[in-house]
Formats: structure tokens, C-alpha cells, sequence
């Protein structure tokens, strides 16, 4: 329990640490102001290209998305997943060596036997696959829409609208994530750090107010045009569609693609939304009311 709990307060001083130098000290991969930079360009396409020419600049929940955006993606990361992740390493570690293993003995393959180039395409293709089958999970299961539902909250979509998720639901991602990943080697920080960040310029894109769909690459990558259409109020599945993360090429594979018209105007939301709160800190604990 000791070597637990230490974990946990290494995890924290270390990310605090690591905070406050992206913060402070400008290097290639910054996370701070990659995200800045990323952000900074989707929305300035977004007010060179509208694709709803009648939405606000400033749209609606407009700062309360941009304090998700950074909530989630630093705040979140120092309060809990670090530590979380630190420990869920730790602890796999441990149970392994019950039975005289490591990770590296269950490991199926690793990327290292591959070229750079092919490593990182199939990092990127696994990891979104498995991301896609737990968004469709967020839509199934009723608890963890109840998690996911504070995302298709957003009434009027814009590039920050990508990070507006409750706290538990990137737990739930990386939970599922790391099971598959584990059974895989060969990858490094600087692999999740390109993996990562191409998700998010993507990510920023399909959320953004622009009305794009890369032609015949709509295909393979998920974008404004398609995933409009996830966050209608009105949908022909009751668990929803167009469920691609960055690859749109899983929903074509799998049918739960749905693009019947342009859906610029459509209405964005669910049913029972007037009951939902429109708070930050209610939202965040909306999952455990009854």
C-alpha cells in the first residue's frame, strides 16, 4: 500500500513539474502551446469559413467549452488520470508477477519490428479502433451515457466543443485503451505524442464550424460534415451513429454511417436535455444522480 500511495504523490509533484515547464519553457513537443497553436488555427478557420454564417463568433456556451478545453486537457491530467495511469501500470506489474510474468511475456507483437513510418500508421489505426468501440459503448450502456451525455450537450457546435466531456469519461477510454495496447510493445512517448496530437487537430476539425468533408477522404477520416450528424437530436439508431473518432472508415465498415442530407442547420442535442444541467460543476457530477 506505501509503494501505492507513493506512486500517487510522485504522480502529482511530477506532473505539477511537468506543468509548469510547458508552461514556462518553449520546446517541439508542448503540449500547452501545441494545443494553443491547434485551437488558434481551427478557429480562425472557422471565422474565415463558416459553414453557419447566422452562428455567433462567441457562440453559445462559447467560454464554457473553452474551459473544458483546458480543464480536461491540463487541470484533469494533474487532479487525476496521471496517477491513475501510474497506477494502473504498477498494479498490472504486480499481478503478473504472481504468475512469474512481465509485460513483455504477453506481449503479441511489437511495433519496433516495423519501420517508423508503419509503427506509427499502426499505432494510429489500433488505437482509433478501439476508441471507436468504446464510444459506441458510451452510447450503449446507459450508465456511461449518462457520462457521455454531458459532450452532446453542445447546442451549437465549435472547435472547443471537442473537449467538452465530463471527467470520467476519459477513464473510461483509457481503461479500455490500455488493455489491448499492453499486449503490443515497441512504442514511445514520442509515438503517443504525434498519435495524440494529430487526434486533436482532428478532433477540433470535426467539432468546428466549417463545412467540410475532404472529398473521397470523408471515407477514412471522420469530419464536420459526418459528425454533425452524431450530434443531432434526431437519429434513426437509439444508440446513435457515426461513431469515428478520427477514422471515419468504421463506420462504413461496420454500417453505423449516416449522412442523409447537409446537416448545417439541424438541431444538436437529446431528448431529455432540459433536465441536464447547464452548470460546469453540476454537469461534472451528473453521472450519480438518480
Amino acid at each position: 500500500m506505501e509503494k501505492y500511495i507513493g506512486i500517487i504523490f510522485n504522480s502529482y509533484g511530477g506532473y505539477f513539474n511537468y506543468l509548469k515547464n510547458e508552461i514556462l519553457y518553449w520546446k517541439w513537443d508542448n503540449y500547452f502551446y501545441g494545443l494553443l497553436a491547434i485551437s488558434l488555427v481551427v478557429w480562425l478557420l472557422e471565422i474565415a469559413f463558416p459553414w453557419r454564417k447566422n452562428q455567433a463568433l462567441f457562440r453559445k456556451d462559447f467560454w464554457l467549452d473553452l474551459f473544458y478545453l483546458f480543464f480536461n486537457f491540463f487541470l484533469l491530467n494533474l487532479i487525476l488520470l496521471i496517477a491513475l495511469s501510474n497506477l494502473s501500470v504498477q498494479f498490472f506489474n504486480d499481478f503478473l508477477s504472481i504468475f512469474g510474468l512481465q509485460l513483455t511475456s504477453i506481449q503479441l507483437f511489437s511495433l519496433s519490428d516495423f519501420s517508423k513510418p508503419v509503427a506509427l500508421l499502426l499505432f494510429f489505426i489500433l488505437s482509433d479502433f478501439i476508441q471507436w468501440n468504446t464510444h459506441r459503448l458510451l452510447h450503449i450502456v446507459p450508465f456511461l451515457w449518462k457520462i457521455h451525455k454531458t459532450h452532446h450537450s453542445v447546442k451549437e457546435m465549435g472547435f472547443a466543443a471537442h473537449f467538452r466531456y465530463n471527467w470520467m469519461e476519459p477513464i473510461v477510454y483509457k481503461i479500455i485503451l490500455y488493455i489491448p495496447l499492453i499486449l503490443i510493445g515497441g512504442f514511445s512517448l514520442e509515438d503517443v505524442f504525434i498519435v495524440h496530437f494529430i487526434s486533436i487537430a482532428i478532433g477540433h476539425l470535426n467539432h468546428a464550424n466549417i463545412g467540410w468533408d475532404y472529398g473521397f477522404l470523408k471515407y477514412i477520416f471522420n469530419n464536420p460534415k459526418m459528425h454533425i450528424w452524431h450530434h443531432s437530436k434526431k437519429l434513426p439508431s437509439k444508440y446513435g451513429v457515426n461513431f469515428g473518432i478520427s477514422l471515419s472508415l468504421w463506420d462504413y465498415l461496420f454500417k453505423t454511417n449516416f449522412i442523409p442530407s447537409d446537416g448545417r442547420d439541424i438541431e444538436l442535442g437529446f431528448n431529455d436535455e432540459n433536465s441536464f444541467p447547464k452548470e460546469f460543476i453540476k454537469q461534472e457530477f451528473y453521472p450519480f444522480k438518480k
